[in-house]
């Protein structure tokens, strides 16, 4: 069985920044990829960040140069640092990776997801 858990989310005024953290635990043979969605009121699930497991990085362009995501291998934790944040990144942000659990196959995994709201 694997865990992703999220934490630091919450609200925050326009160019604020937060730091959001993923812990991945349980069975885990390997992680490849780990990201972040955000999916805001309704709208779809979109794909804010990614990296792999080598540290190459993609953002969507709307998150470009505000934020950066990093991993600790060691930690199986990813984190998302959102500088100068906009109203339009309210949304709710989940964690997901690729894990590799006792067999060689990856399975997509996802975190229950935490809240950022961007307001005055």
């Amino acid at each position: 069985q694997v865990q992703l858990v999220e934490s630091g989310g919450g609200l925050v005024q326009p160019g604020g920044s937060l730091r959001l953290s993923c812990a991945a635990s349980g069975s885990i043979r390997s992680i490849f990829a780990m990201g972040w969605y955000r999916q805001a009121p309704g709208k779809q699930r979109v794909l804010a960040a990614s990296i792999s497991s080598g540290g190459s990085t993609n953002y969507a362009n709307s998150v470009k140069g505000r934020f950066t995501i990093s991993r600790d291998n060691a930690k199986n934790t990813v984190y998302l640092q959102m500088n100068s944040l906009k109203p339009e990144d309210t949304a709710v942000y989940y964690c997901n990776a690729l894990i590799a659990t006792l067999g060689p196959d990856y399975s997509d995994y996802w975190g229950q997801g935490t809240q950022v709201a961007v307001s005055s």
